[in-house]
């Protein structure tokens, strides 16, 4: 049976204190300093597309403006926010470089759906 998925991250250390000391997610050591964070519970988006080779991470909130207060309260810049079609969107620039999108839900997601089988 299928219990959970297991995304990595190539990043550099400063991004694994990012997670850890500034969203908060708790972590274990799987040895040798491998941190593995626990997730908000998630979903997985499969969308047509020309190639496969556009991973994208994004963290859903239930309200995006004060997750952006949040964050900035701890010294985080978001991006300013974009509106489409399935979200308000922001993004936060790790310190390691990389980027995480955060948005807020217009669609109905397979977390809360009725709907969802």
């Amino acid at each position: 049976m299928i219990f959970g998925a297991h995304l990595v991250l190539y990043s550099k250390d400063a991004d694994r204190a990012f997670l850890r000391d500034v969203l908060g997610f708790k972590s274990v050591d799987a040895g040798r300093g491998w941190l593995i964070f626990a997730l908000p519970p998630s979903e997985a988006g499969v969308h047509p597309a020309e190639s496969n080779d556009r991973p994208e991470l994004y963290l859903m909130c239930d309200d995006l403006n004060a997750e952006r207060e949040s964050l900035k309260s701890k010294g985080v810049t978001c991006s300013p926010v974009e509106e489409a079609r399935w979200g308000s969107i922001t993004r936060i620039r790790l310190p390691g470089g990389g980027e995480l999108g955060l948005y807020q839900p217009k669609h109905p997601t397979a977390l809360s759906s009725p709907q969802a089988s």
